[in-house]
């Protein structure tokens, strides 16, 4: 082959593909769930039947099932997420000091990935009182 005709099959930088990206609403969810465990006071995700079925898993050697998403639904449209987490809050800690937190970390989070977030609901399940004392002889 010449280099004339390598010249004219050559690819200019600028010529991109066109074509769509879409975000799974589950890619959403593991974000928000990684975001909100980072937060001081938050102690659990998911609601009293998700947490006892995650118990059962534990318990059968299944630790890591479901554990990516548990406690979290978010649905992505244009670009944009509504993301519904439900935590477990530590005993002592205020609701809104703590809800404020979450709501601000996991629209940081998944802001960094390029979608714009119109809204992060939170409900609190529980609270975690602490292990209970061992009892004494």
């Amino acid at each position: 082959m010449s280099d004339e005709a390598t010249r004219d099959l050559s690819v200019t930088p600028d010529a991109v593909a066109g074509g769509t990206t879409s975000v799974s609403d589950e890619v959403v969810e593991k974000i928000a769930v990684a975001a909100a465990r980072s937060v001081p006071g938050v102690t659990e995700l998911g609601g009293d039947v998700a947490r006892f079925f995650n118990s059962v898993l534990d318990r059968v050697g299944l630790d890591s099932v479901g554990d990516a998403t548990r406690g979290a639904s978010a649905q992505v449209k244009n670009g944009a997420a509504v993301v519904n987490l439900v935590i477990v809050i530590e005993a002592g800690r205020t609701v809104p000091e703590v809800t404020e937190a979450v709501r601000a970390k996991v629209t940081e989070a998944v802001e960094a990935y390029g979608l714009r977030v119109d809204q992060v609901n939170i409900r609190v399940d529980d609270v975690a009182l602490g292990e209970p004392a061992a009892p004494t002889a």
